[in-house]
């Protein structure tokens, strides 16, 4: 399954019609968007590096839909790809980002300081908390589309900057191909590791080639932040500890991202941004500031009541189980995360998680001693 035949160029013998892909029963944001008479406007460009309007869209063509979440069929193989396919991607992203328009300028704030409390999410209901994103590092292709050697660099890049990182931050780099099978049972002990994907949305997207080859976790010491090279993204940033201080976790995933920043501009590069798209990622659903700030919290009340679903949207929030987003949530216990990406600052999507999150809280105590949640139903955000 990774990667299809979308490199053909004898494609083009044939007329638009007869490549179109069937749509007609998909439910994503690309199926949504791509017409006939667009897929022949755009499907003989291709960006510097050569990546494709049918690479773009193959992960959404052999991927129909998913039963929890509307997926956005589609994905970036460079920079350039927002640019170059911006008929399909512009409206795909105002679509996906709640009709983020293609003038609008995105806001970064990675300053701890102004996000209003989050030191006092409730523990007894609050059992872990985690923020994380994802960077790229310009002048490299994206993982759907980067060659072996790009992989490589990247990774020795990465080992290098991270090396540099003291006190709590600390750490040790874990290449997947050399690694011992005491290593690789602590890391998944530790819920860290990444292993080669298994979800279609990634598989078809070309992101599993090579596998495992230049992939690694870098953590520190203290297991609270960690690094994953060329999983999904050149490199997601993870920090993340038992409990409900989201401050503490908010506050060194601000610093650690800060200077992992300054250590890859200090070898000569930077990650990719710009004012429309904020930092840009390989999938368009992570654009701007490909931020989850996410907690699992214990709401077996409340996520029974039916205006749960009601609730999380007026918050804008989102709910998947803990395991990831292919599963179901296990006794009562889900992992709550903002739901937006881009257009809010990363201090404002936090802020929306802290103040969520104590309100689900309230409500699942209320319904816990008995009584009815109708006075504290939330305005829509």
């Amino acid at each position: 399954m990774p990667f299809g035949n979308t490199h053909n160029k004898l494609k083009m013998n044939y007329l638009s019609e007869q490549e179109y892909p069937d749509l007609s029963k998909h439910n994503n944001h690309m199926a949504k968007v791509l017409t006939p008479e667009m897929y022949a406007n755009l499907r003989d460009k291709e960006t510097p590096s050569g990546f494709t309007l049918d690479d773009i869209i193959q992960t959404g063509v052999d991927n129909p839909g998913h039963p929890f979440i509307m997926t956005v069929g589609c994905v970036a193989g460079d920079e350039e790809t927002y640019e170059v396919f911006k008929e399909l991607l512009d409206p795909v992203i105002e679509d996906r980002h709640g009709g983020y328009k293609p003038t609008d300028k995105h806001k970064t704030d990675l300053n701890p300081d102004n996000l209003q409390g989050g030191d006092d999410l409730d523990p007894n209901y609050v059992l872990s908390s985690r923020v994380r994103t994802g960077r790229s590092i310009r002048g490299f292709c994206l993982p759907p589309h980067c060659s072996r050697g790009e992989r490589r660099a990247i990774e020795n890049l990465s080992i290098q900057s991270l090396d540099v990182l003291d006190g709590d931050l600390n750490g040790k780099y874990y290449a997947l191909k050399n690694m011992t099978e005491e290593e690789q049972q602590q890391l998944i002990d530790d819920h860290f590791l990444f292993d080669k994907p298994v979800s279609p949305l990634l598989l078809a997207s070309g992101m599993a080639r090579d596998w495992p080859d230049g992939r690694g976790i870098w953590h520190n010491d203290n297991k609270t932040f960690l690094v994953w090279v060329n999983e999904e993204d050149h490199l997601r940033v993870i920090s993340m500890q038992k409990g409900g201080n989201m401050r503490e976790v908010f506050t060194r995933f601000c610093t650690g991202l800060t200077k992992i920043e300054g250590l890859f501009k200090e070898r000569g590069h930077e990650f990719m941004w710009n004012e429309h798209l904020g930092y840009v990622l390989t999938c368009p659903s992570n654009l701007g500031t490909g931020l989850r700030a996410g907690v699992h919290v214990k709401l077996p009340h409340l996520s029974k009541h039916e205006q749960f679903g009601e609730v999380l949207k007026r918050l804008r929030l989102q709910k998947r189980g803990t395991g990831g987003v292919d599963t179901a949530a296990v006794g009562g216990v889900f992992d709550v995360s903002n739901a937006d990406r881009l257009g809010f600052s990363e201090v404002e999507l936090v802020q929306m998680v802290v103040d969520g999150v104590n309100l689900l809280v309230d409500m699942e105590k209320c319904l816990e001693a008995g009584e009815d949640i109708d006075d504290l139903m939330p305005e829509q955000k």
